[in-house]
């Protein structure tokens, strides 16, 4: 973690566990050439606040040692961050220590962390809900390998770390927020573990620390293992990726779930609050539905894939008359209409998606051709009775997007016909048809059909 001629940022809030970490550091200093920094964040939580920043610059006096000092009002940047008081607390803890390691040229930032928290984060983490990377607890390395953090403390006791101090001398300040039950933190240290130690076994921190250390180590093989198998899966084209969700059902559920991690990863830039749940439900998304999986992260599923999905936009209404014969182009699409005699031998047989055949003695004239609106009814051909258009249209896989822009045809305030539909049944041809009215789509077709998505 720290070798000759490293600069150490030695974070230290005048805790025991970081005024023994300067004191270890200084004990190395005289074993190898090293520069120690001390670095002091002022939360400004509590009323002792300033006395622990004072108390730390007479360590640093005492040490004869530079001192960093940053302070920030963490309530604040709670509420503007809308974070929880911890949260917030550690996100601008590491700001500062980064932001004065960079000043100072430092090649480390080294934490207090010790072998209980490594405990007490490691029940946190089960009692939430966790897996193997939450296991891994607290690294001992992490970061940037231009200047990672690291965490000397992590295999020694909180309790031998005080009787070290108390054999050098030294001094330390009590953080009186450590005894509030209130955070589970304090709970698991306070009343869990020690009653874990008393009625289970003396070395249940020892043991959960390594519990954490062959989760780490697992997990990072596992890791690099995925980041290569990713490649097979996801696609990355134009700057935008998209994963094949439809063959990674095949593989086995542990490695898709991680194959789908590393694809919101990508997406979204990191895994904060991305649940199991989350990751099994992008896994179990159906072709033409789409899921928020956070804030900011939508996805939808098309022909097998799952890409990023585009923002919503309320699809531009439209309301025209139309006679039925000549072209009328809605939406950006023609359609074209054409009257035929019932005795020209006309094929019944049809595209839904590009035509329709109306038996025209039962239409009223001009039709309505609009957008799709709530609450919209509509009889499919053979059907007893009337549903849905949403319903009717999700049933044939039409993609979502396309849904947005599909023309309604009506006469009398009754749907006649939606690309992609069959006709109405009140308004199919029949024997007793005498003319038809024939309308055709000329343009592409729509994302429909069996098997059929938008790539």
């Amino acid at each position: 973690m720290v070798g000759p001629g490293d600069r150490v940022l030695a974070a230290c809030s005048g805790g025991p566990d970081s005024v023994a970490l300067v004191a270890l550091l200084l004990k190395l200093r005289a074993e190898m050439p090293l520069e120690v920094i001390l670095a002091h964040f002022n939360h400004r939580l509590r009323p002792e606040a300033a006395a622990d920043e004072a108390f730390v610059r007479g360590l640093a006096g005492h040490f004869v040692l530079p001192l960093v000092v940053g302070r920030k009002d963490v309530r604040g940047e709670a509420r503007k961050r809308k974070l929880n008081l911890e949260e917030a607390a550690r996100e601008l803890r590491y700001e500062f220590l980064r932001d004065a390691a960079r000043k100072a040229g430092a090649t480390r930032i080294a934490t207090g962390h010790t072998m209980d928290d490594q405990a007490e984060t490691v029940l946190m983490r089960i009692f939430r809900g966790t897996g193997l990377a939450g296991l891994a607890g607290i690294g001992p390395v992490s970061g940037p390998a231009g200047c990672p953090v690291v965490r000397p403390l992590l295999g020694l006791r909180r309790e031998g770390l005080e009787a070290f101090l108390r054999a050098e001398g030294l001094e330390f300040r009590t953080d009186a927020s450590n005894l509030d039950r209130r955070f589970l933190r304090n709970r698991v240290r306070l009343g869990l573990l020690p009653e874990i130690e008393q009625g289970y076994g003396p070395r249940v921190v020892e043991h959960l620390a390594t519990l954490a250390t062959l989760a780490r180590e697992e997990d990072e093989l596992l890791a690099g293992f995925v980041r290569e198998l990713a490649d097979e899966f996801i696609t990355r084209r134009a700057g935008e990726a998209s994963l094949d969700a439809k063959t990674l059902a095949l593989v086995p559920p542990a490695l898709a779930r991680r194959v789908a991690r590393e694809f919101l990863r990508e997406l979204k830039g990191d895994l904060r609050a991305v649940s199991f749940r989350d990751v099994e439900s992008v896994l179990g998304l159906k072709d033409g539905k789409r899921m928020t999986v956070k804030k900011g992260l939508a996805l939808e599923r098309a022909g097998g894939r799952l890409v990023r999905a585009r923002p919503k936009r309320a699809p531009r209404a439209f309301e025209r008359r139309w006679g039925g014969e000549g072209t009328i182009t809605v939406a950006g699409t023609d359609f074209r209409g054409s009257r035929l005699d019932r005795t020209s031998g006309l094929s019944l047989q049809g595209d839904d998606r590009r035509r329709v055949l109306l038996d025209l003695g039962k239409l009223r004239l001009p039709l309505v051709v609009r957008g799709r609106k709530p609450g919209d009814l509509y009889r499919p051909l053979g059907a007893p009775g009337r549903k849905k258009l949403t319903e009717a249209l999700r049933a044939k896989r039409i993609a979502r997007g396309d849904r947005e822009r599909l023309p309604v045809f009506l006469s009398r305030g009754e749907i006649v016909w939606v690309p992609g539909l069959p006709v109405a049944e009140k308004f199919k041809v029949d024997a007793a048809t005498k003319t038809v009215l024939l309308i055709e789509r000329k343009a592409a077709a729509l994302s429909a059909g069996r098997g059929r998505g938008r790539r």
